[in-house]
């Protein structure tokens, strides 16, 4: 069965609260977004993931995307683990899972956010998607940058 939205397909508008405010995906149109779907705040590989991100600013910001995470919980649980280890990657709250159903990462066994990367062109289309199948590891800034470097200009 085909992930959803794959690649090529227009990506769903969607609005969360964050640790930097309200996001919503359409008024980022014109640039490359990268979701970064997470299992959980103050978990071990999470934690290790996005501290990776903020260890690697430079690079992380060379990408030339607006990435944001986005898993469960609230808002109060994303400002606590941002200013817990100083994230440089502003956190999505979605509660519901609302957002994570309607991209496909959202695990219905576990009631929790999957760990998935979901890169949407200026176009507002899926430009790739990388599933993880256990969660148990994450795209580093090198594979993000080797990722976004191979996608059509």
């Amino acid at each position: 069965m085909a992930k959803h939205p794959a690649v090529g397909d227009e990506a769903p508008d969607f609005e969360l609260e964050g640790t930097n405010g309200t996001f919503k995906l359409s008024e980022h149109r014109g640039e490359k977004v990268l979701l970064l779907f997470y299992p959980g705040d103050e978990t071990t590989v999470c934690t290790k993931q996005f501290c990776s991100y903020r260890d690697n600013s430079e690079a992380f910001g060379a990408l030339g995307v607006t990435a944001v995470g986005i898993s469960g919980k609230d808002v109060s649980s994303k400002q606590d683990f941002a200013e817990h280890h100083d994230l440089n990657v502003p956190l999505l709250a979605d509660p519901d899972l609302a957002v994570a159903t309607l991209y496909d990462a959202a695990s219905n066994r576990l009631n929790m956010t999957k760990r998935a990367a979901i890169v949407i062109d200026e176009q507002g289309r899926v430009a790739h998607r990388h599933d993880h199948a256990l969660g148990l590891d994450f795209q580093t800034v090198a594979d993000l940058k080797k990722t976004l470097d191979e996608l059509p200009a």
